[in-house]
């Protein structure tokens, strides 16, 4: 694993660096993962998107920051958490790395925030320790058919490539800059809301050994995600549903959503895309400052 001294290219003002090593024995299925920690207050686990990292919320730290600890997570495999050949992104595999950090950190009281991927995490994790959540903010879930592909046109072609059978591996492998660009700046409509420092940082990250390996894997278990809306409806704690007016997600997903969650507030934020994080911030520091 890279040292964190030398990794992120993109500093967030009041953040550390902090790493949660594998439980005793089992090194051999379990990663470091590595997170970043600011503030101070009742705790506030952020959860990131597929194909980035904690540095997605870095807009959004720095506004919540006053009420909150807050706990932001490189998933398994992404970012600068550790990268264990042969292991899995499937969303169990995914969730058991946030649990983990609730768990050996001894985390209660939480309030957990996810975009996308992590909006999917947070409520199942949410489902499995009911007495560690307090309330979930679930921003545009990842829970539908062909997701970021939905996008673009470009990014169909390049996912669809990417999750190929045979050449898969291969084009997992290119990732030009104007290329990972054209699909990331599909999740924002002002472009300029998605930064060329981020855009270096992602790029560096994409260069550690065996990244290519968790990328394809994450769009290949996709299904997982969709097959996490199953447990919804065993999330205890206060749920808020955030969706961008122009997410990816149709209408017909949000409702479903709001069947499964039938008591979650919802909230849908004119003009914002999928990343809200990046370009709307002050929505989501607004909404959870509100009630800290």
């Amino acid at each position: 694993m890279p040292s964190l001294d030398s990794g992120p290219t993109i500093h967030i003002p009041g953040t550390a660096s902090h790493t949660l090593a594998p439980r005793a024995g089992r090194r051999s299925r379990e990663g470091t993962l590595r997170y970043l920690k600011a503030g101070a207050g009742a705790p506030l686990v952020l959860l990131h998107t597929v194909r980035t990292q904690a540095e997605h919320f870095r807009h959004l730290i720095p506004l919540v920051a006053e009420r909150y600890t807050v706990y932001a997570l490189d998933l398994p495999g992404m970012g600068y958490s550790e990268i264990v050949p042969g292991a899995s992104y499937d969303e169990p595999a995914l969730r058991a790395g946030v649990e983990r950090l609730l768990t050996e950190l001894d985390l209660h009281d939480v309030t957990l925030v996810g975009e996308s991927l992590g909006a999917v995490l947070a409520l199942t994790t949410a489902a499995d320790l009911p007495e560690r959540v307090r309330r979930v903010v679930a921003v545009n879930a990842y829970d539908y058919r062909d997701g970021i592909a939905r996008s673009s046109l470009l990014a169909r072609v390049v996912i669809g490539g990417i999750i190929a059978p045979g050449v898969g591996p291969v084009i997992a492998q290119q990732e030009p800059r104007p290329i990972l660009r054209g699909i990331l700046q599909g999740g924002v409509g002002d472009k300029t809301a998605f930064r060329d420092d981020y855009l270096d940082e992602l790029l560096q990250v994409g260069r550690r050994p065996g990244y290519p390996t968790v990328v394809r894997a994450l769009y290949r278990n996709m299904p997982s995600l969709i097959a996490a809306r199953s447990r919804y409806p065993e999330v205890k704690a206060p749920v808020h549903l955030v969706y961008g007016e122009n997410d990816w997600s149709r209408p017909s997903d949000r409702q479903a959503n709001r069947q499964l969650l039938s008591a979650a507030d919802f909230t849908q934020v004119p003009g914002a895309d999928h990343f809200i994080a990046l370009e709307s911030p002050d929505v989501l520091a607004d909404l959870l400052n509100a009630v800290a």
